[in-house]
């Protein structure tokens, strides 16, 4: 069961931009010219292989990461289509942490957008090095320079142009090549298949050397033997500067630019080429770092984590596997997937080892072992069964049940545990009930296996109503969830309207004693914590720090007590809304030799923490949406005073393109059924992206009455 290619030809890539960018369609490209499929499918007419889900092909949107393989230049590239709409941001989130490469798409018109400039700040917290594209050059009022500059502003990135589009909008007809001094014209006729080169036309000499000029200053700093014979007045070679150009690419100095029209077929194989030549192989990056479980003290933890590692409380040294066959087997679950025909899919991104059909793995996690009954190469939605896999792959896997997003697979005689992936908190929900009693098992299981899928979707019960609320990332990701409910798992359910999932936080420090203390003839219970809370900055989650000693609380009861504490967070005092942003500092108490229990200590911890948030003058907080919105000139003024009027923040307006763009941040509670209001105020011309942005507190006078 040797591989088919080594594992320097492999790349892990995916394709992330602004939605309407062009993914799905420059993906589809990509498999037509690998041989991977033999006809172009389109998003619009709903034939796009990489999106296989009936919501995806109604809608025209990419809903879920979908993963390939394609073959170019005798290398593997294992390729995911991620979503480009805020809400399926969970998509991108889990696709960047188990990726080493990433094409970033920009549009030729919009520029930056708000949803390619989170993702471009995703890819960075995890160390994902990039080319760009910029796509839709075709368009009427492309701007190759100006994206490069909102580059430069936006995104604080060095963009170097290998390429120059030859015209733009409607007289865009191919690109020159600045590494070959090479002019690209792509043919029509056979849907770009082949393309003619030639010499550059005079009027792009100045350009172009100007262009090659600052390509040579970007990339010779970065090799001492380039930056001698360029100081020297060499000739530095194409294969040269193709070297320089992938080193100062992995290193993060600079950023490749190209450009093209996904639609009209020009530009899509010098994109596979330095995919092939700039991106890294598995090999080319630093050995993936974990840490053997359970191997050492308790220690100060934080349950939100911005950057950093989210690993449990119990760990040990650091360790590393490398890219190698015959290391031990280590991989990261990075999605969990429902299937027709088996229980559920788990893709898997492995990092060293090698994996055997039928083989057990130890998840590390859980503790659990469980056996591979399958390893899957995928296709969107189609499988080819493998009897193994490699170090660097990304396979699905069959016959996993206790698995979960996040989780770390791996030889139980050489554990470890990789870093986790960090999901956003919900911030809308509905409340869902079955239309029937029959019909309450089969939700209840549904609801499950959506959880499974998507960490961002979760499920509660109001303590007062009693009804199952769910919760997700916006109106459409909550639509499309309750759409897969009735039309794939055939659920009955009714839906209430949406509705702000607030959060409740403290504006002072307070410290509380909690006692719990019971007697009676045949036992004892005895639990006596003291602790302290106190304000963290907004969205920085939950903090527990262990001030006591042995003396006053025995060691082995610290991890209740700090369990309690987190469950206790989901639950404030103002309305009942979850807690966050707050610090648990534990700085007293006392035990009993005979009488103290884990259960006495956690008890006692609730009642502790309980009094101190209410006394800690507790206040309620609303999601606030980060919201851009284009729309024709005449409209703009109708548009700013409507958001003037939703409590709106603006905080940047100007010209995109051929219409005028504004950008604010607008309370959650403030946009739903905005697309609608929005069309109505514009003729139909305006659109706009919604994204999470931060939690603010809520104005008195508006905060709402107890209504969840």
């Amino acid at each position: 069961m040797a591989r088919e290619y080594s594992i320097e030809n492999v790349r892990n890539i995916g394709i992330t931009a602004h939605i309407d960018a062009g993914k799905t369609t420059t993906t589809e490209r990509i498999l037509f010219y690998t041989g991977k499929k033999h006809k172009i499918g389109a998003v619009d007419d709903g034939t796009a292989e990489m999106d296989w889900m009936a919501q995806e092909r109604e809608r025209g949107v990419t809903i879920t990461a979908a993963a390939t393989t394609c073959f170019w230049r005798e290398h593997a590239i294992h390729l995911i289509d991620t979503p480009g709409h805020v809400d399926f941001t969970v998509e991108v989130e889990r696709s960047l942490r188990v990726l080493d490469g990433a094409v970033a798409l920009f549009c030729a018109v919009g520029g930056v957008e708000p949803q390619s400039e989170t993702v471009w700040h995703q890819a960075e917290r995890y160390d994902v090095p990039r080319i760009i594209f910029v796509n839709k050059m075709d368009r009427v009022g492309a701007n190759f320079v100006r994206v490069l500059e909102m580059m430069k502003e936006r995104l604080g990135t060095n963009p170097v142009p290998l390429q120059l589009p030859i015209g733009e909008g409607t007289d865009f007809a191919g690109v020159v090549d600045l590494v070959r001094q090479k002019a690209m014209h792509w043919d029509a006729a056979n849907l770009g298949q082949t393309y003619q080169e030639s010499e550059i036309p005079h009027e792009f000499h100045a350009e172009v050397a100007l262009a090659r000029e600052t390509l040579f200053e970007s990339v010779v700093v970065e090799e001492d033997a380039l930056l001698e014979k360029y100081l020297e007045g060499q000739e530095i070679t194409s294969a040269e500067l193709v070297a320089g150009i992938r080193t100062a690419t992995l290193k993060g100095t600079l950023v490749p630019v190209l450009c093209g029209s996904s639609l009209k077929n020009r530009g899509v194989q010098p994109l596979l080429d330095a995919i092939i030549d700039f991106l890294p192989s598995p090999v080319d990056l630093p050995p993936i770092e974990g840490e053997v479980p359970n191997t050492s003290s308790v220690r100060t933890t934080s349950s939100h984590n911005k950057a950093t590692k989210n690993l449990p409380r119990k760990a040990g040294a650091n360790t590393t596997r490398y890219s190698d066959d015959t290391a031990p087997f280590a991989a990261l679950a990075f999605k969990v997937a429902s299937h027709p025909t088996v229980d559920k899919l788990v893709y898997c991104r492995i990092y060293s080892g090698t994996l055997k059909r039928g083989e057990v793995i130890y998840n590390v996690g859980s503790g659990k072992r469980e056996r591979v009954n399958r390893i899957l190469q995928m296709h969107a939605n189609k499988e080819a069964v493998c009897d193994a896999a490699y170090a660097g792959d990304i396979v699905a896997l069959v016959g996993l049940r206790d698995t979960k997003t996040g989780d770390t697979l791996a030889d139980a005689k050489h554990p470890i545990l990789l870093e986790s992936i960090t999901f956003p908190q919900p911030v809308i929900s509905i409340a869902i009930e079955p239309e029937r009693a029959s019909d309450a098992d089969t939700l209840e299981e549904t609801l499950q296996k959506l959880m499974d899928e998507d960490p961002t979707f979760t499920v509660g019960i109001d303590k007062e109503t009693g009804q199952r609320i769910i919760s997700g990332m916006g109106e459409l990701h909550l639509e499309i969830l309750t759409d897969r409910m009735r039309r794939e798992f055939g659920v009955n359910a009714r839906v209430s309207k949406l509705q702000v999932a607030y959060r409740e936080t403290i504006s002072t420090p307070a410290e509380a004693r909690g006692t719990h203390i019971h007697k009676t003839d045949e036992e004892g219970i005895y639990g006596d914590v003291v602790l302290t809370v106190a304000p963290l900055e907004r969205d920085g989650g939950f903090q527990f720090a262990d001030e006591t000693d042995e003396t006053q609380i025995p060691r082995q009861y610290i991890p209740a007590i700090q369990n309690a504490l987190k469950g206790a967070m989901g639950s404030g005092a103002l309305i009942g809304y979850p807690l966050q942003d707050i610090k648990v500092t534990l700085t007293g108490g006392s035990c009993h030799s005979t009488d103290s229990s884990e259960v006495a200590f956690e008890a006692a911890a609730v009642l502790a923490f309980e009094n101190a948030v209410r006394t800690a003058k507790p206040l309620l907080l609303e999601p606030i949406m980060r919201i851009h919105i284009t729309a024709p000139d005449e409209h703009v003024g109708k548009v700013i005073g409507d958001l003037n009027a939703r409590r709106a923040q603006i905080n940047e307006s100007g010209t995109q393109g051929a219409f005028n763009f504004v950008s604010a941040f607008i309370p959650l509670a403030k946009t739903f059924q905005y697309t609608t209001q929005l069309r109505s105020m514009t003729q139909g011309r305006g659109a706009f992206t919604l994204e999470f942005s931060h939690h603010e507190v809520v104005p008195a006078a508006l905060a709402p009455g107890g209504q969840r």
